[in-house]
């Protein structure tokens, strides 16, 4: 997006940026912040944006929050780093928490990261240790990460693969059950069906399933477009690995913490991962991630097979422990899905008399809006032209999906109902071309 640069106190700092910043780095707000709280991150000018995209899921008890920022500076002096030389008092304390809250009593083995890539590459790299196999599956439309391994999990966009060839083997992609753009829209069980036949053809024709270690699916596709996949098909891909002894591994690292009314979205299901990664919302905007796993799984992989010098960091796994705090004091999961109920109803009435959204969908406070050219096809360029219109009116909305084509919201799940009815105002007026 582009701000007119007057006024402009961001300007300079924003000049120093053209220069000095490696120009891979892609922002999708021309400005600069300053400051943040709650739902607003303000510029150097002062002036506050609303926020509907966290840093990407990430703020989802809101900026800044009071116990996490208190636990931070706490930490901060008492011990910022000992790395895998001793053990340290808030990972320890932070796993036993992650087993208190998993959603399944068989996940008890929590390892830290320090990203969500860095949770999918420890994730595979056990899989495929403990189970001696080599191959993995994945789905069209996924995002799993931006390391080399992780780029080749991820099929959200050509764009994030494209010219980084040859990427590493043994990775078998299957189309995933997104009904909006399916050959069956409207019959859900035929959609889901579809996809399952294509991972059989898969076993029968590429890959016998004893060589496959993981399936790695996300409840929820992120980057892909917010698409749930229809009922059934994620207890389908559960007992489907556990005929032929292939763990699965639940990708919650944009779903997790409350999202999406449930601590994590594969509860909406009650689908039991083998390993469960988590990311993103786990430490209140600290970098933070985790995989848990079953330990009978986790004993298998012996010391210093894996490791991390800044992941589970203390003064990361302080904000953390407050985070979830927070989560449970102030019932987030049953805020994300009031909150969520009110948007997505408001969203739907909207779209009636809006030919250009094809489709409002989500799960709590994880919402996409999918948009239409004239020809129903996807459209990059109306997505784009609402986001940037959005910022013109304070209010900060990322895209996504394979062609660029949904905006997505993610607001704090502490949104209070006056700063979500402004939200919508802003974008229902963005919306009317």
């Amino acid at each position: 997006m582009v701000m007119a640069e007057t006024k402009n106190k961001n300007l300079a700092y924003l000049q120093m940026d053209d220069k000095f910043v490696n120009p891979v780095l892609a922002r999708s707000a021309r400005i600069v912040a300053e400051r943040a709280s709650g739902s607003y991150i303000y510029d150097m000018n002062g002036d506050a944006y609303l926020d509907f995209a966290c840093g990407i899921a990430v703020t989802s008890v809101g900026h800044c929050h009071p116990k996490v920022v208190a636990a931070v500076q706490k930490q901060v002096g008492e011990l910022m780093h000992t790395s895998v030389v001793t053990h340290n008092k808030p990972y320890i304390e932070l796993a036993k928490k992650l087993v208190e809250i998993a959603p399944f009593k068989s996940l008890d083995s929590v390892f830290l990261t320090n990203s969500g890539a860095e949770c999918v590459e420890g994730a595979i790299k056990m899989a495929r240790y403990v189970t001696g196999r080599p191959c993995v599956i994945n789905f069209r439309g996924s995002f799993h990460g931006r390391t080399i391994f992780t780029t080749a999990l991820t099929t959200s966009k050509l764009y994030y693969r494209e010219k980084y060839e040859p990427l590493p083997g043994s990775i078998h992609t299957v189309p995933f059950p997104y009904e909006y753009r399916s050959h069956f829209r409207g019959d859900p069980k035929k959609v889901v069906d579809e996809a399952l036949k294509e991972l059989d053809t898969l076993f029968h024709q590429i890959v016998h399933p004893e060589q496959v270690a993981a399936i790695i699916i996300e409840p929820i596709q992120g980057e892909g477009g917010y698409v749930a996949p229809p009922p059934g098909f994620l207890p389908a891909l559960r007992k489907i690995a556990d005929e032929h002894g292939i763990l699965l591994i639940i990708d919650e690292v944009q779903s997790g913490f409350a999202r999406t009314g449930q601590m994590f979205a594969c509860q909406h299901e009650n689908v039991e991962p083998d390993i469960m990664l988590m990311a993103k919302a786990i430490a209140g905007g600290m970098p933070l991630a985790a995989f848990i796993s079953r330990s009978e799984l986790t004993h298998k992989w012996p010391a210093g097979r894996h490791g991390s010098t800044f992941g589970g960091n203390p003064v990361s796994c302080a904000a953390a422990l407050a985070t979830l705090e927070v989560i449970e004091e102030e019932k987030l999961c049953e805020r994300a899905e009031k909150l969520g109920n009110m948007i997505m109803t408001r969203l739907k009435k909207f779209a009636e008399k809006n030919k250009h959204v094809g489709e409002i969908r989500g799960r709590g406070l994880m919402i996409g809006i999918e948009f239409n050219d004239e020809h129903g096809n996807p459209s990059k360029k109306i997505a784009d032209a609402v986001a940037e219109k959005c910022l013109e009116h304070k209010m900060i909305v990322l895209t996504c999906g394979y062609a660029g084509q949904v905006i997505r919201l993610i607001p704090p799940l502490t949104m209070s109902d006056a700063e979500a009815e402004k939200g919508m105002e802003i974008l229902e007026k963005c919306m009317t071309l």
